[in-house]
């Protein structure tokens, strides 16, 4: 089985698409991370929306971009890589456009610029996982991924700084932070379409039948719809237990955050490297154990009293954090292990899907279960995921190619 076992920067830099490719990613996350965690703030307090229907308009973005998926999976399986890439900075950065032109009080603008965004976020992934795996192969290919999701935190993060140290500019100040936003995503658009990367389909599209289906992979997609509710712990379910139920500071939230932002920068590729020695498939099985123990360890620690309930859930929140790390480095790897080449575009828009459904209604899951106690949210997390885990290890790969996965 191969094996990585060095990370050599340069040989990594041009496995995730080269310099340039590298820049955009790097604009495109800090861009995204200036605007994406206030957009519901620019709805309420730029265009004076309430904020239910805000939210509503951000959903509904959200869950509506999933359509475009199907189309975005044949687009990737005629060839297209660099360009699809580009398509999906670009159509957030005219989400932008008709976000600064939408005049105070009115949402169906601002419900068709949540719109833009949903498409371009949801179709982003898909074809970037899609590049990474025509430029590198085997574990070159998963640490190339890895890399470009630590990149990615590393810009979201730097944005989310810069627009935190900005909101005390009120409204103004939003609609600078919204500027900068669309001139990062047509800087980004022109870098990923310079790279002008195209793969050579493994056979033309009519004839897919010929060249066998694509996986099914139904055990992998149903359990990655839970696996994602770990990206929304940290966003979600932790504020709710700190502020709400323990009384905490939140100064421990902004821990969470930081040490979560740090842990992914700094160990998505080692821990990825590391683990490339065992087949993905058991890696994927592993992170979903790693996050049902930290979500009974937060079950544990809410129970604590005289004050220790906040800092033990900051220390579990480390390894919930791991848990996310090794998903994200198995599962993108995992899919696109196990898709045949003439399918790998669809493969990865069906495995996108999946997240995408995921994180739509983690939100509302966790809310929905947090009022019945920790046992309720914690619990039924745990048993959830260790199901999904199991059934990740059990599902056989079907007309996968026959290596170790």
């Amino acid at each position: 089985m191969e094996t990585v076992t060095t990370i050599r920067p340069r040989a990594l830099v041009r496995a995730s698409g080269g310099p340039r490719y590298a820049v955009a990613l790097a604009v495109d996350a800090l861009g995204t991370g200036l605007l994406r965690p206030f957009l519901l703030l620019y709805g309420v307090m730029v265009l004076r929306l309430s904020a239910p229907a805000t939210g509503i308009a951000m959903t509904a973005g959200i869950v509506v971009g999933l359509v475009c998926m199907p189309a975005v999976g044949r687009w990737l399986d005629r060839g297209a890589r660099s360009t699809v890439v580009a398509a999906s900075m670009l159509v957030r950065a005219l989400g932008v456009a008709l976000l600064l032109a939408t005049p105070a009080g009115h949402v169906w603008p601002f419900a068709a610029a949540a719109l833009l965004l949903g498409i371009g976020n949801q179709a982003w992934p898909a074809a970037h996982a899609a590049l990474v795996a025509t430029v590198a192969h085997g574990r070159e290919r998963d640490t190339a991924l890895a890399a470009g999701r630590a990149l990615r935190n590393a810009g979201l993060g730097v944005g989310a700084l810069l627009a935190t140290a900005c909101l005390a500019g009120g409204a103004t100040a939003l609609r600078a932070m919204a500027v900068a936003t669309g001139i990062a995503y047509l800087t980004a658009a022109a870098l990923a379409w310079s790279v002008r990367l195209r793969a050579r389909p493994a056979v033309d599209p009519e004839g897919d039948a010929a060249a066998g289906p694509a996986p099914r992979m139904r055990g992998l997609l149903a359990a990655n719809v839970v696996y994602v509710f770990c990206l929304n712990v940290p966003e979600i379910a932790l504020p709710l237990v700190l502020v709400t139920q323990l009384h905490a500071s939140p100064v421990w939230l902004a821990a969470v955050f930081v040490a979560n932002t740090v842990l992914v920068v700094t160990l998505q590729v080692p821990v990825t490297v590391l683990l490339s020695r065992f087949p993905r498939r058991n890696v994927l099985a592993l992170a979903g154990v790693l996050l049902a123990v930290s979500y009974l360890g937060f079950l544990a620690a809410t129970s604590l009293r005289g004050g220790w309930g906040a800092p033990a859930v900051a220390a579990v929140s480390v390894v919930c954090t791991l848990g996310e790390i090794v998903y994200a480095g198995s599962a993108t790897a995992l899919v696109t292990a196990l898709a045949p080449a003439h399918t790998l575009g669809r493969v990865l828009a069906r495995f996108e899907l999946s997240t995408g459904f995921g994180l739509a209604v983690s939100p509302a899951v966790i809310t929905a279960l947090a009022p019945h106690g920790p046992t309720a949210l914690w619990g039924g997390l745990a048993g959830a995921t260790l199901l999904s885990a199991s059934a990740v290890a059990a599902e056989k790969d079907g007309n996968a190619p026959l290596r170790r996965r």
